[in-house]
């Protein structure tokens, strides 16, 4: 199945994959009803536990996911999920947020959603964790001056002698980027994706592919949509399993990979 995109329902497909056979998993499924796939359903339940099965001890699963408001309420249905995925035996490894540059739905009473939730499931203790270090510090080069304390459960504060900061220690210029990601959102991005309703942005593929697996690992989508997933991996030097129900959706996620004879 390595570096193919197959069409069919992924629950099914992944029945035939081998047990304890994928290394990342990086996908985004269908946001309640913000969005028109073709009238397929999603079973989500069937879909995590075989997850579950089909990722290696250590294999990290990237679920990228948003609410709809319904009735002036949102739906929950992300915590819902990232329960369930706890429930089953993964670990919530980080709650991480993908912030929009642009809002596509502006409301009249509400803040602004510009937001999704980037949950981090592990397997285990993630065993590949390549954290992009591109933060600038606007203290580059100053000094540590403090001691590093830890608050009591009865409310007091104490050194930590476990975590004592070396006072000698200067900032460094660059460090470890938050959990909270800024990246562009825009169809224009992503050329040769035809007419999928939602399309998943390569630089936060590329990211998550990069922070959570090596060269030479395996990465699933299996709702690879428009075949950004696939295409990333490929050109990070991973294999890909791209799965995808829709016969329309899988020609616009090979096409793509052949523009970029990457199939």
């Amino acid at each position: 199945m390595k570096n193919k995109i197959i069409q069919g329902d992924c629950v099914e497909i992944m029945k035939e994959m081998e047990e304890n056979s994928v290394d990342l998993v990086v996908t985004s499924p269908p946001y309640d009803n913000l969005r028109d796939y073709k009238g397929y359903t999603f079973n989500f339940e069937g879909i995590a536990k075989e997850l579950f099965r089909v990722v290696k001890d250590g294999g990290v699963v990237v679920w990228v996911v948003g609410d709809a408001t319904i009735d002036g309420s949102e739906t929950g249905t992300s915590f819902k999920q990232a329960l369930y995925f706890k429930e089953i035996g993964f670990n919530l490894h980080d709650t991480m947020i993908y912030r929009k540059t642009g809002c596509p739905f502006p409301e009249q009473n509400r803040y602004y959603p510009i937001f999704e939730y980037m949950f981090i499931f592990s397997k285990g203790k993630p065993k590949t964790t390549n954290l992009i270090k591109d933060r600038k510090n606007i203290y580059a080069g100053a000094k540590v001056a403090r001691k590093a304390h830890a608050r009591q459960v009865d409310g007091s504060v104490k050194e930590n002698s476990a975590q004592r900061i070396d006072p000698n220690r200067v900032l460094k210029n660059i460090g470890v980027r938050y959990n909270i990601w800024e990246i562009t959102s825009s169809r224009n991005a992503n050329s040769g994706t035809g007419n999928h309703p939602a399309i998943f942005s390569e630089k936060l593929a590329e990211d998550h592919i990069i922070s959570w697996s090596n060269k030479g690992d395996l990465v699933l989508d299996p709702m690879c949509g428009s075949g950004t997933t696939c295409k990333m991996a490929k050109l990070l030097n991973r294999d890909f399993i791209g799965i995808e129900i829709s016969p329309e959706y899988c020609k616009i996620a090979e096409e793509r990979l052949r523009q970029n004879n990457l199939l």
